[in-house]
Formats: C-alpha cells, structure tokens, sequence
C-alpha cells in the first residue's frame, strides 16, 4: 500500500456487535427482531460507527443461542423474515453503515436436514459428520478422549432404528451442535455457496466463529493426559487454511471491499498470525486485549505484541473490550483481578460497579485511539455491567447445564438493553416483559437518561467515535509511546495527538504543550487522576 491510497473500510472500522435477540423489539413478543434493529439505524448512525456485526439471525431451535443453523439460507422467525433482512442490508447501507454476518462452518444444528438424513442413516449422509463406532466390548465407550468446550464428553450415541445403541457422533459444543466434517466435498461446496447467497446480497463481510475448529486430525487421535496446548488434534489443523484460502477468492471476486474476521482463539500468536496471511481472513478478534488486566504494563506488553504479530503479515490490528460469549468489562475492571479467563468467570468474585465504569470509560478511550480496528458490544456504549441475578429457571445458555451449574453461562452479558428509564422492560419491548429479565437499577443507564447527561457515557463514544473517524482512524498504523510514569499507557500517533492512559492511583502531569480533546472524566489541578485516560493535541 503506497503513502497515497486510501485504506481498505475494515483496517481501521469501528464495528458495533449486535446479538439481535437483546437488542431491540420490534413486534412485542419480549425477543429482538430485524424490525427492532431496523427501527434503531438513526441511533447507531448516531453513535458514529461504521459497521454492524449481526450474531447468527438463521432459522435454529436456539439451543445455542442460535449458533445451532438449521438453515443457513433463511431467517429465523424470532427474528423475521429473508426479505426483512435484505432491507435491512439496503437500509443499513443508506445510513452509511456496513453489515457483517455471522457464519458458522465448524457445526450446524441437529435439526439441519443433513442431520436429520444422518439420523436416518440415509446413504452417505453420515460422511457429513464424524460418526465412529465407540470402544469397548459392545462400543458403550465414546471414540476417543475430546470434552466439549461447553462441559462433559464431545461425543453422543444415536439409537438406531430398531432401538439398539449405534454409532457415536462428535460435537465439540453442545449435543445439538454435531461437527461437521471438512473433508467431505459436500460440505466445502456448500459453504461456499452459502458466501455467494449472502453477498449477492449485499453484506460486506463474514465473521467466522470458531475459525480455528474447522479441520480435524486425521484418525481423530486421543488428546492424551498431558497434552501440547498448541498441537492438540481438533482445534488449529493445518488443513483448516485451505478453507480460508478457497474462501479469499470468492470474496475477492465481489466489489466492494467485503471483509473476513476470525473468531481465532488459540495458545500461541504464532498459531494466530498463519489465519491472517495476505490471501486468508483479512482480520481477527484480538483476544489476548480482552483478557488483559487493566495495569498499565499488561496493557503496554499486550499492545506491543498485537503489532509483533500482525506487522509481519500486514494485518491490521483489532481491539474489543467485551462480546456476547465473555464478563462484560465494567464488571471485571471493577474486580481485585481485572482478567478475564473463559474457562473460569469467577462469577462469585464480588466487584464495584462504579469503579468498574469509571475504568471502563477510560478504557474506551484507550480502544479508540489505538492504531487499527475496533470492536463495540452492545450496551458497551451505556456502561451496563453483567448482570449475576438471573434465576436458574430462566437461565438458556447450555454450559448452565452441561457443567450442572458450576458454569452460569453468558446470559448475564445477553441481557436485553434498556432504551428507556421506564416500563416493564426499560423500553426494549413494546407490549411488557423481556426474554431476560433487567435489574431495575439499569434505568439510571438507559439510553434515554444517558441522552441527556453531557458526562454519560453514551454521550462519551458519541464524541470519541466522532473525533476518531475524524483524526485517527485515517492516519497510519502506527504509534510512538511515550513515558509519562509507570502507572501509564501513553503514545502518540503520526499527527500528533497523544493518548494517555493513568492506571494508577496517583495523578499524573499533563504533557508541556499539549492540550485536552477529550478525557474519559473530571481532570484535578494537578492532572490525570487514577483510572483516566485523555487525549492531547499540540497546542497549549
């Protein structure tokens, strides 16, 4: 790329993350839909970003929270309609803003007709899936040794037809979800058509979940009781680049600079950087910034390793704070630990929501100046924390169950938004109650309130995605960091601005001739206070 071009929309976009079922409704059936969405284009106009990724919107029984597809071509009800979506795609497009689809290639649901044919053992229906005969005297032990990501063996036996136990099929998430199997032409040309379907209509770029998961190693060997975190043989199998490589050029054959981004979660930014190679995903979530611990030096060495890893292949960096499968930050950062394990929520952990928010502003500003791509979750824009007071009974996240209640799952970050301070459901349906129910404290933070409030946070992304679509985003992908104490975050980009992060509890001074543009809070006399960032132009 010369000094002279234009960079592509998706180096340096800032994309708003919808999970459209706690969004908006637009019918009154207590569910988000197209229609509510639809509805809501002038207030993320508004908000300043420049993109929309949609969670899965497909037909699906929902045992995942609708990353179980039936069908991969068409809406599902909850939500509304094919030809709803496609106007919501045009309309989208007139607000000036981009649509990303979620697609999910690593499983379907039980109730896709492939599934279903597998079920019924319909000749060579199985071969779309890794059906194996189980060990042991009558095969009563599954194939091999893999656990589900979401709890217990990844593995189920079907009941064949005349009620006898049967083979065993593999699903590394829930029951519902069996893996599919990417050696099988059927199932490579018809995810490539699935691509063509939706950019024919217009989308401009694909997520891809599980990006890693896709390819298997061959024999489906044992994981062993020690095994190698980053050799293990369903996740990170070389194979799995071909697909991303037969994917690169049908999306290059379409105008309009269409864009993958990888859900690529593994062990070592080595095995992360091979997904980003100039002719595979354009870009991935950058996960090691999500689970960092808000400390000045983590956040310095996890800044510094994101550029290591995307300079030498020309990737652009990302940066996300929260998304629909983890702790909303505001929560977190008011922990005693601000990290972020998957594997271990820590949900008992008791936090400070007002100082979670206070960090949770500064750390938005922070997000925003930085070089790159940047990633807004829902409700991020309001400050909401994660909600931890959802009953069991209404708890639909799987791993509730499948861990027996250890794991409470991800419905705490899904909690519809509140638009309004009142009524039943703070505005997010018409007609009463929500799918979740909202604390009632989250009125005091409904975009209504906030709309008022020149300090709130929605009035803050407002105005930090405003000057950064104006003096950041088009500027190289670089930084110069600066020591403004160790407590501190603090760099400038090539025109000059400069953004400080104070992670500490002492103040600190502002720079000799620069003056604030924007700050995450209230500045005192003698500067920067713990758990602020601003941003600094010349000029006193």
């Amino acid at each position: 790329m010369t000094s002279t071009s234009v960079p592509a929309w998706w180096r340096h976009a800032a994309i708003y993350q919808i999970y459209v079922r706690s969004f908006a409704d637009g019918n009154g059936d207590g569910i988000g839909d197209l229609a509510g969405v639809r509805a809501k284009l002038p207030y993320l106009r508004e908000l300043g970003v420049d993109a929309l990724w949609f969670n899965p919107w497909y037909v699906s029984p929902m045992a995942d929270g609708g990353y179980d597809v039936a069908d991969y071509r068409d809406i599902d009800p909850l939500f509304g309609t094919l030809a709803e979506a496609e106007s919501l795609i045009d309309e989208a497009h007139a607000h000036g803003l981009r649509v990303i689809v979620d697609l999910v290639p690593n499983h379907c649901s039980d109730h896709h007709p492939w599934f279903r044919q597998a079920l019924a053992d319909e000749p060579g229906a199985r071969d779309r899936f890794w059906f194996l005969p189980g060990k042991g005297e009558r095969g009563e032990l599954p194939p091999n040794d893999w656990q589900s990501y979401f709890g217990g063996p990844a593995w189920t036996r079907v009941t064949d037809a005349d009620g006898t136990p049967g083979l065993w099929y593999l699903h590394m998430f829930a029951p519902e979800q069996p893996d599919l199997n990417w050696e099988h032409p059927d199932v490579r040309a018809e995810f490539e058509d699935v691509l063509h379907f939706w950019l024919r209509r217009g989308v401009d770029g694909f997520r891809i979940d599980v990006a890693h998961g896709l390819a298997k190693k061959p024999g489906l060997p044992d994981v062993g009781h020690d095994p190698d975190p980053t050799d293990l043989p369903y996740q990170d199998v070389e194979e799995v680049h071909d697909v991303y490589r037969s994917w690169r050029k049908i999306l290059d054959s379409y105008e309009g600079e269409r864009t993958f981004v990888g859900e690529v979660w593994l062990p070592s930014p080595e095995q992360s950087a091979r997904y980003l190679r100039p002719d595979e995903l354009h870009s991935a979530f950058n996960f090691d910034f999500l689970c960092c611990p808000w400390d000045a030096s983590a956040l310095r060495q996890v800044i510094d390793s994101t550029f290591a890893l995307h300079e030498p292949v020309g990737a652009p960096p990302t940066w996300v704070l929260s998304n629909h499968d983890t702790i909303r930050h505001v929560t977190r950062y008011g922990r005693a630990d601000t990290s972020f394990d998957m594997g271990d929520k820590r949900l008992a952990d008791p936090s400070d929501v007002t100082l979670g928010r206070r960090r949770a502003r500064a750390a938005a500003l922070l997000t925003l100046a930085l070089p790159g791509g940047v990633y807004l979750y829902q409700g991020d824009e309001l400050g909401l924390p994660e909600v931890q007071s959802i009953p069991d009974h209404l708890i639909q996240d799987p791993t509730f169950v499948r861990s027996e209640g250890r794991d409470r799952g991800r419905d705490g970050c899904r909690v519809p938004l509140p638009w309004k301070a009142t009524g039943e459901s703070l505005g997010f349906s018409a007609n009463g109650a929500s799918w979740l129910p909202q604390p009632p404290q989250w009125a005091d933070w409904s975009a209504q309130r906030q709309e008022d409030d020149p300090d709130s946070f929605l009035r803050l992304y407002r105005e930090a995605l405003r000057l950064r679509g104006a003096l950041l985003a088009p500027q190289p992908e670089t930084l110069q960091w600066l020591d403004a104490g160790p407590d501190t975050v603090c760099f400038a980009r090539p025109s000059g601005m400069q953004c400080l992060v104070n992670a500490g509890t002492e103040p600190v001074a502002l720079p000799a001739g620069m003056r604030v543009v924007l700050a995450s809070g209230p500045l005192e006399e003698d500067g920067v206070p713990g758990d602020t960032t601003v941003w600094l132009a010349p000029g006193e």
